[in-house]
């Protein structure tokens, strides 16, 4: 039954809607967020994105890596109906250089990114051709028994894949950019799009960062071979966090906020005019670099938990999410893994 009704919802609609413009909610399989540890802390991780899972969350703070990382997470949402994969790889480019004779530093360190992500239900029955009388033609009839061998199955699937650029422009300011190539597949339908993000991220003194990425920044259009379109309205993910030590970990609160533009009025926590806004909250203890945990509350008002293990080339962290109070929705579960190529030749300036 949830699966006719996904096929209902997400085939029919683009169908029916042919030739029109959409542009709410449009690009909401884009937000649902990747890797543990971000989740953990309520998504409000734009300012503490220092790994690879930051050409997702702010493409800026992949200029803090200092060797290559890769990274790969699955999870199943909505008692296993929908299924949500991503891997990424990511590397450090050039290094700055301090000219001895005057002490002026050339910001030369660079990094880039592949990002690859897939929303999808699978197993979707198409039950057209089951319901069709002897000459072919459609008929709904509660009487008629429905030809079940006619019945074929289709998959739905969202597609997008970052490219990830990011440069330090001065000791404390980093940018960051994504263009992203956007791919929606549904039956014999599919949409194309391409987007871009801008970011940074800024030290504004010792342990105090502040982040900003915009995503869809100049609008991205879906364009579906129905002759339907999609505008991808810009989102403005905003961060804040304030690291220091203590008991020999770093304790990290984090704030963040998702800023769209919408006209969300009642799918968001609160709204000026047409701008809506849905705030994160999160914290993280760090202890000696060796274990973590971390809670949070998220931009859909759940409460998040999460832990994390570091090993020597290895980080491994969990993350849980609660949908509803009332269990309809079921839970969520996100392990993930940031594999860190730690060798001295792939070291940030290595000759």
């Amino acid at each position: 039954m949830n699966r006719v009704f996904a096929a209902v919802i997400m085939v029919l609609l683009p169908v029916a809607a042919s030739g029109q413009t959409f542009g709410k909610y449009s690009g909401d399989f884009m937000s649902i967020g990747i890797g543990g540890r971000a989740l953990g802390v309520g998504s409000a991780y734009s300012a503490i994105a220092n790994d690879v899972t930051a050409g997702y969350w702010n493409p800026a703070g992949l200029i803090h890596m200092e060797y290559p990382q890769l990274t790969a997470s699955h999870d199943e949402r909505f008692g296993n109906l929908v299924a949500y994969d991503y891997a990424a790889f990511a590397f450090p480019s050039g290094a700055n250089i301090v000219n001895a004779e005057t002490g002026v530093t050339d910001f030369k360190a660079e990094s880039y990114g592949i990002s690859i992500f897939r929303l999808g239900v699978d197993g979707i029955p198409d039950t057209r051709k089951a319901w069709a009388d002897s000459n072919g033609n459609k008929v709904y009839d509660e009487n008629i028994r429905p030809d079940y061998s006619a019945i074929t199955y289709f998959n739905w699937s969202d597609w997008v894949v970052y490219g990830s650029y990011a440069r330090q422009y001065s000791e404390d300011l980093f940018f960051g950019a994504n263009v992203k190539l956007i791919r929606r597949n549904g039956g014999e339908f599919h949409g194309t799009g391409i987007g871009i993000d801008v970011a940074m991220q800024y030290r504004v003194m010792p342990g105090l960062m502040v982040a900003a990425n915009l995503q869809d920044a100049t609008t991205t259009l879906i364009s579906w071979s129905t002759g339907t379109n999609e505008l991808v309205s810009p989102t403005l993910k905003l961060g804040a966090a304030y690291m220091m030590e203590v008991f020999n970990g770093r304790l990290t609160p984090v704030l963040g906020a998702d800023v769209r533009f919408e006209n969300r009025r009642f799918a968001s926590s609160a709204n000026l005019g047409p701008v809506s806004f849905d705030p994160q909250a999160g914290i993280e203890f760090d202890y000696n670099d060796l274990v973590a945990v971390r809670a949070g509350y998220n931009e859909l008002g759940n409460l998040t938990i999460g832990a994390g293990i570091h090993l020597r080339k290895l980080d491994v962290d969990y993350s849980f999410a609660k949908f509803d109070a009332a269990d309809q929705l079921g839970n969520t579960h996100r392990i993930s893994f940031v594999l860190t190529l730690e060798e001295e030749k792939y070291r940030r300036g290595a000759e």
